[in-house]
């Protein structure tokens, strides 16, 4: 029986979070369903050991995880393609609401999945908020492909890291609009990415941004992600997404706050 999805989830040292990945998809890989398939960055640590517990085909393959979504691509036989980071939960609804949109009569051929992000206190409700205006736009990341399409594009550009979502987005989008997004969430475990961490992780992918604006030759999408007016207001009241706003002001100017340090981590670091 051939898997609906395919769960590919890419690894480095990820032993405190690679459980809490798979435990999702135990019934699903029971029932053939779905298939998991962990490609891991050499890992020092008990993620292997972790993930071979689960039932998931562990592979170790480098250097950067879009040459380990590729590889894992490769090995899938699923329908879909569905990737997550080993710090993202698919709750039981959501994983059923993917199951049931691929087996539809019109099926998407890809999909955005809303996100959640666990984290203490008004900072985490902060980044909560600004990421529920991001959906679905160009600074979003299709999780969910079928397979066959994911493999006719090319999968990911391998010598991008950080942008590469975006890059595979923009070339998914160039041979079908049949894209949609989820009514449910991934649950991203952000517990321990304090704002410093956060800034540092910012300030590495920036350094990779050249390579992605020269691809596509600084076009009108990455003045959208990368520029002002669409990452500081546009893509805020777009579509009556100001609304939001008006209901939330305080949340709103914590968004800013914030948007401004990672504005000034891009600019030190491009």
């Amino acid at each position: 029986m051939q898997p609906i999805i395919s769960v590919i989830i890419p690894t480095k040292n990820e032993q405190a979070n690679i459980a809490n990945c798979c435990t999702p998809f135990a019934e699903q890989l029971v029932a053939g369903a779905c298939e998991l398939i962990v490609v891991d960055n050499f890992s020092e640590d008990d993620t292997l050991a972790i993930a071979n517990e689960f039932g998931a085909r562990v592979f170790s393959i480098g250097p950067e995880r879009s040459t380990q979504r590729n590889f894992g691509a490769q090995q899938a036989s699923g329908k879909y393609l569905l990737f997550l980071d080993a710090d993202m939960i698919l709750p039981e609804a959501t994983l059923q609401e993917l199951l049931a949109c691929c087996n539809s009569e019109n099926p998407p051929s890809a999909m955005y999945i809303r996100e959640h992000r666990v984290g203490k206190g008004l900072r985490a409700r902060a980044r909560n908020f600004e990421r529920s205006f991001y959906n679905a736009t160009c600074i979003d990341g299709l999780r969910l492909f079928e397979r066959e399409l994911f493999l006719q594009i090319g999968g990911y550009d391998e010598a991008l890291v950080g942008p590469e979502d975006w890059d595979i987005d923009r070339r998914i989008l160039a041979v079908t609009k049949n894209v949609a997004l989820t009514k449910g969430e991934l649950i991203h475990n952000e517990k321990l990415l304090s704002t410093e961490k956060m800034l540092e992780k910012k300030a590495y992918y920036t350094q990779k941004m050249a390579a992605y604006r020269e691809k596509w030759n600084n076009d009108k999408i990455i003045r959208k992600q990368l520029g002002v007016w669409y990452r500081f207001f546009w893509v805020f009241v777009e579509n009556w997404k100001w609304l939001k706003i008006i209901r939330h002001p305080i949340l709103f100017t914590m968004v800013m706050v914030e948007r401004v340090r990672v504005g000034i981590v891009y600019l030190k670091n491009r």
